[in-house]
């Protein structure tokens, strides 16, 4: 099994990542050509984005190889670069370790103005679910009152079941993501259909 490593050379300059590109791939120097025996018979993918080269490979003492090779083919050049990073992919978050952790669905709901979740609760009369609903307002929570129904905005899942859980309603997607999903239909529907 293998993981998935890259080290990440951050140039400056497109120009530096073309002669880095042509290095490696055509012609070693003698101390990456001697460095490069560790890494004989694996084959690195590498690429580049405008000035940032990429180095793939699967374990992390490759990545380290691959570092040396990097730095001494730089060194041989009369590169200086930005940054030379080893990265490491983390699949449950989809990105590198050296990216910072992009916003979840829920955040840009809720940048957009929109609860990500809702919570549906119907109560026995008008009398209470305005009391409910005044209730809420004053803990901060956003509420849609519509005669003995409420729907509740929450900003996260947890908080939207936890909610669902104190009032007896219950937690659904809700926000930009219902509209997406159904873009014309205004409607809540509370208590299953025809029910």
């Amino acid at each position: 099994m293998s993981d998935d490593w890259r080290i990440r050379v951050e140039l400056g300059e497109t120009a530096n990542a073309e002669a880095l590109l042509g290095r490696l791939g055509v012609d070693l120097a003698e101390e990456s050509r001697r460095l490069a025996e560790e890494l004989k018979g694996r084959r690195l993918a590498v690429s580049n984005d405008e000035d940032t080269v990429f180095v793939y490979v699967n374990t992390p003492a490759e990545a380290e190889s691959a570092r040396q090779i990097v730095e001494a083919e730089l060194a041989e050049e009369g590169i200086q670069p930005t940054e030379v990073v080893s990265e490491h992919w983390l699949p449950e978050e989809e990105r590198w370790s050296g990216e910072p952790p992009s916003e979840t669905w829920e955040q840009e709901e809720v940048e957009q103005g929109f609860a990500p979740w809702e919570v549906r609760v119907e109560l026995d009369s008008h009398g209470e679910a305005d009391q409910l609903a005044d209730q809420l307002e004053a803990e901060g929570y956003d509420v849609a009152r519509r005669w003995r129904y409420l729907i509740v905005g929450a900003g996260s899942e947890e908080e939207a079941r936890q909610l669902a859980r104190r009032v007896h309603g219950e937690a659904e997607p809700g926000g930009e993501v219902v509209w997406e999903s159904t873009p014309s239909n205004p409607f809540a529907v509370f208590g299953g259909l025809g029910g």
